[in-house]
């Protein structure tokens, strides 16, 4: 396949599976409070009602500019992904390249938000800020471990280790265990979800970043929840369940990622600020630590 047809394709690809994502995430929770739940064109419907809305509040170019950040830079983040039958584009970047890119959305909502000049939009980014020194640093952790264990950053020579001869041995989540477990709980937080969902906060800052947004803006960041669950869902099955030979395989992982964060959403209420760095810096990344420890001793053999 050619590199310009993966440019159109894989983006298309990835907002269509991370609809069926918010909407298993909506049947889940509607299921665990004993609810109905939406249809399955409802997330389709919300994304069509926000962009046929007018845009009647913008906060200048930053503002316009930022939004572009949130949606470009988790698009590119997309693009890098090694996936069944488009792996073309992986191949020109790494596991650096990708982690570089993952802080452009964040940041670009950083300034959006900036802009406004809301406090409640200004505490959410603060806390989005804080959450991201929670969660990031169990996260390298646990990449710069995998890293060193397949002796690439390459995501494309990754997988082939991982699938050598189709036996579960050679996965990631077998061959570091801890590892695997550091970085599922810093996957959790860096998707925002219960009990780290400190930067929304209904109840305090009144949805926090989301506050100024409305209409086109809000849609925009409703297609980037989108990406984001696919993009964090498939990046933690390349590194350890290796990937999928199908596209079948790889979106069974896939969703089974992001069931457990949202199985633990519904369990558990929302953590203050300190309290998330508190527990990220004290299991994650201890674990993530501990896991690192045992891959260089092995190297060292």
């Amino acid at each position: 396949m050619s590199i310009a047809l993966q440019l159109l394709l894989m983006p298309l690809a990835a907002f269509l599976v991370g609809l069926a994502m918010v909407l298993m995430m909506r049947k889940v929770r509607a299921s665990v409070e004993r609810r109905i739940g939406p249809p399955w064109y409802q997330p389709l419907f919300d994304i069509y009602k926000l962009f046929a809305k007018d845009t009647q509040i913008s906060h200048g170019v930053m503002h316009d500019v930022a939004i572009m950040m949130v949606l470009g830079g988790i698009i590119c983040v997309v693009l890098f992904l090694p996936v069944p039958g488009m792996s073309g584009l992986s191949a020109k970047g790494d596991l650096i390249t990708l982690l570089y890119l993952m802080m452009v959305p964040s940041l670009g909502m950083a300034l959006g938000v900036g802009q406004t000049a809301n406090p409640n939009g200004s505490i959410g980014i603060a806390r989005a800020l804080t959450a991201m020194a929670g969660y990031e640093i169990p996260f390298f952790i646990c990449v710069a471990g995998a890293a060193l264990h397949y002796g690439t950053t390459d995501l494309n020579q990754i997988l082939t280790i991982q699938q050598h001869g189709g036996h579960l041995e050679h996965w990631g989540i077998v061959q570091m265990p801890l590892l695997a477990v550091a970085a599922l709980f810093a996957v959790h937080a860096m998707l925002g979800k219960e009990p780290f969902e400190i930067y929304v906060a209904p109840a305090e800052i009144a949805t926090g970043p989301m506050v100024e947004m409305s209409g086109k803006y809000l849609g925009t960041l409703f297609v980037m929840q989108c990406f984001q669950l696919f993009t964090v869902s498939v990046l933690y099955t390349t590194l350890f369940l290796g990937g999928g030979f199908s596209w079948f395989t790889l979106l069974l992982k896939a969703f089974a990622v992001v069931f457990i964060s949202v199985l633990v959403t519904n369990v558990y209420p929302r953590y203050r600020t300190d309290d998330v760095l508190r527990w990220q810096w004290k299991w994650p990344t201890g674990i993530a630590l501990l896991g690192l420890g045992m891959v260089m001793l092995q190297i060292g053999r």
